[in-house]
């Protein structure tokens, strides 16, 4: 007999494709997921995954128990809704970028489990939350999505800002042309997929609007960009930075921003949903509150 905790494992392996990623995920032992396999497969009759050097693929019929674990637990999920109602409930699995999530994610599920106390929801804040989202109903991103597997619903345009603070800039002086950054110190975040040594920029005054590309040396380096931003209001260089987290900063003199005329390369603040579930009505609510805070106009461009 298959549970739904069969179900929902074989969905997060083939969102994570290891054991050791779905076990994470799952928050049990990679040896107690493969011994779960087993007994799932003997119970079938059927392979549902073949290992390989390069990881694990599933098998036709492991790619239908897929597509139909999929479908019946969007309607399990679903069913809370459905019988209370037109009521809001059941879980909701959000993962968010830790700064990003903390100060504009948080308060929007506060507000929204305020509103629909029999929701049950829970908010992961991660570096990397894209490559934290097996089981999430919404993934907030920041950046370009490359995953067709995921619909992407736009929250904020977001720009990137370089900036300095007033007494790095004193005391090394102010470059006027991105290319003098070479002779700078620069921060940089380390992200996962993106080659953040590497600053796109374009001209605003140039009807050609041709890209160029900048090579950095970083003098410091942080998985987080709290820490950087923090870094460039201590003087310690110039960071190139969403537009979201120094907005605050360049309002209170804490930093400059450098080279209005030049647009960075930005990176857009998205909401994921699944493409391959089913939608609850209250993860479609969700992103609409979502899209109330951030729109027309993002709170960081208000202050």
């Amino acid at each position: 007999m298959i549970a739904l905790e069969d179900l929902r494992f074989v969905v997060a392996l083939s969102r994570t494709g290891s054991l050791s990623a779905a076990a994470r995920a799952l928050d049990v032992t990679p040896p107690a997921l493969s011994m779960r396999l087993k007994k799932l497969e003997a119970v079938l009759g059927v392979n549902l995954v073949v290992r390989n050097s390069r990881g694990l693929r599933f098998t036709p019929e492991g790619e239908q128990l897929v597509h139909e674990a999929q479908s019946l637990l969007a309607r399990v999920d679903g069913l809370a809704d459905s019988l209370s109602g037109g009521a809001f409930a059941g879980p909701l699995r959000v993962v968010a970028p830790f700064g990003f999530g903390r100060i504009h994610v948080a308060p929007v599920m506060a507000a929204f489990i305020r509103d629909h106390p029999q929701v049950r929801a829970t908010l992961d804040l991660s570096e990397t939350p894209w490559n934290s989202n097996v089981e999430a109903d919404v993934v907030i991103h920041i950046g370009t999505v490359r995953d067709s597997s995921w619909v992407a619903h736009l929250l904020a345009r977001n720009a990137r800002w370089v900036c300095a603070s007033p007494s790095y800039l004193r005391r090394c002086g102010t470059p006027s042309h991105p290319r003098e950054l070479a002779q700078h110190a620069c921060l940089s975040v380390r992200e996962s997929e993106e080659d953040v040594t590497l600053w796109r920029y374009k001209s605003s005054r140039t009807s050609s609007r041709r890209s160029e590309a900048l090579r950095i040396s970083p003098a410091l380096t942080s998985n987080n960009g709290e820490v950087v931003r923090e870094w460039a209001v201590a003087g310690l260089g110039i960071a190139l930075r969403s537009e979201w987290d120094v907005a605050p900063s360049v309002k209170r003199g804490e930093l400059r921003r450098l080279f209005v005329e030049y647009e960075f390369e930005g990176a857009d603040i998205l909401a994921l949903v699944p493409t391959r579930r089913g939608v609850s009505a209250r993860v479609s609510h969700f992103v609409e509150s979502l899209k109330t805070r951030f729109q027309p106009k993002p709170p960081w461009r208000s202050i």
